[in-house]
């Protein structure tokens, strides 16, 4: 295949797209607004320890992980995994919840665990084995409904529903309501009983930027620090005020600081807002769901026992969850401290002060280990993000984009037209680069 594309965006999905039409033959140039790639995929170092831009994690079985890193290079992230399940907290109690199946240490503390009934720990074995027979096409189509409706129709009584999965996938969907669509929850599911969760030892920008590796190897020229101010199809006209030719004559990508650049094909793989402000394509989601993630240092010998696994917080909203970072992945601390993220539901939660949260962390903490104090607990940095995901509610994948919504030669990549997850993005990634090869 010969032709010219172009990528606007490096995130997950657009890095995807660039380095498989860079693989098919195409001569391929990416554009991305800020320093690096990644997108909402990035990791920073502040007084030696290490952040991930809002409390991000890789689920080791999405499909899509492996086939856009190549055979053997998941290995390469050297991923640290946590322990299957979660802690349930609330004062004066910690009592584990585990995957028997797949953490046999922890049967026998689950089995004793209160703070879910025996019917419901064997309602949840025999809904993994329901959602494991199901086929990977089966998700994200038919008829739909807020994870609590989903789960009350399970026979799920409410107390599994308040103590577990409230903290557990409000940490996942943002939304400890339980009004997401039922499919986020039956994928991920599916997908914690086939595999692990983690991080990787360099931090989560490790895979974009192991995606980034795959693309230079391939041809694709990154070009970072280059914003695009507008994609004009054949004709000189902007894609939301054209109409779609018979026969594409390629496209015009205009760059901030006025230059262009001459293309067959366009993948725009920009964040939702700027995907819709270049294509026009409305049915791009632009409403956001906001996260707030703390991250506190305390001196390795204060840390909480956490046991590598996530302590849900079952007794109040804030925070929704402490993890235990350098626990799971040593290399994320110095030596001497051990670095604790916190996370924070709620448009609420964007508008509170550094004090303010540190306060509700330290105090649920020692609440959960009322024989200890947490007084050494310090804010090393706070992450507010207003857009961590778009709004899933109940229905909403029926009605995303495709990725050949847009005008002319021009495709749309972002997990806005799958699902909002690291899956949806780079499964994305390759719809488009075989969507953009139609216009080459």
């Amino acid at each position: 295949m010969n032709g010219d594309a172009t990528v606007v965006g490096g995130g997950l999905s657009g890095l995807v797209a660039a380095a498989r039409l860079a693989e098919a033959g195409a001569d391929v140039t990416l554009y991305e607004r800020r320093p690096e790639v990644g997108g909402r995929v990035r990791t920073e170092t502040v007084d030696g320890f290490t952040l991930d831009r809002g409390f991000q994690v890789l689920f080791s079985s999405y499909p899509a992980v492996e086939r856009e890193l190549g055979p053997g290079r998941l290995d390469d992230l050297d991923l640290r995994t946590f322990a299957p399940g979660a802690t349930i907290c609330r004062p004066g109690s910690r009592s584990t919840l585990s995957d028997p199946l797949r953490d046999p240490l922890g049967a026998i503390p689950s089995l004793l665990n209160d703070e879910v009934s025996f019917s419901d720990k064997l309602r949840t074995l025999a809904l993994r084995y329901d959602l494991a027979q199901r086929d990977e096409d089966d998700f994200f189509s038919g008829p739909d409904a807020p994870i609590r409706e989903y789960l009350r129709d399970w026979g799920f009584a409410d107390d599994y529903l308040t103590n577990f999965v409230e903290p557990f996938y409000g940490g996942i969907t943002l939304d400890r309501t339980l009004s997401t669509s039922k499919h986020v929850f039956e994928y991920t599911f599916r997908a914690m009983g086939r595999g692990s969760i983690g991080v990787p030892a360099d931090g989560m920008a490790a895979l974009p930027a192991a995606l980034a590796d795959r693309a230079r190897e391939a041809g694709v020229e990154i070009r970072t620090g280059e914003d695009v101010e507008s994609v004009r199809v054949a004709g000189g006209g902007r894609i939301p005020f054209r109409r779609k030719a018979a026969d594409d004559d390629g496209a015009t990508v205009e760059l901030a600081d006025g230059s262009t650049r001459e293309t067959d094909a366009v993948v725009v793989a920009a964040s939702p807002p700027e995907a819709r402000r270049l294509t026009g394509v409305e049915s791009v989601p632009t409403e956001g769901v906001p996260n707030v993630t703390g991250w506190y240092a305390v001196p390795e010998d204060e840390a909480p026992d956490a046991g590598d696994r996530i302590l849900l917080n079952a007794a109040s909203e804030s925070p929704n969850a402490v993890i235990p970072m350098s626990e799971v992945a040593p290399e994320y601390a110095p030596d001497d401290r051990a670095l604790l993220a916190a996370t924070f539901l709620g448009e609420g939660s964007l508008d509170r002060d550094d004090a303010d949260l540190r306060a509700d962390v330290r105090d649920a903490l020692e609440s959960w280990y009322p024989d200890r104090e947490f007084g050494g607990l310090e804010t090393v940095d706070v992450h507010r993000i207003r857009f961590a995901q778009f709004a899933q509610p109940p229905g909403v994948h029926a009605d995303l984009p495709d990725s050949d919504d847009p005008e002319g030669p021009v495709v749309l990549a972002g997990d806005y037209t799958e699902w909002s997850s690291i899956q949806g993005a780079l499964e994305s990634g390759r719809t488009a680069a075989a969507a953009a090869t139609d216009h080459l």
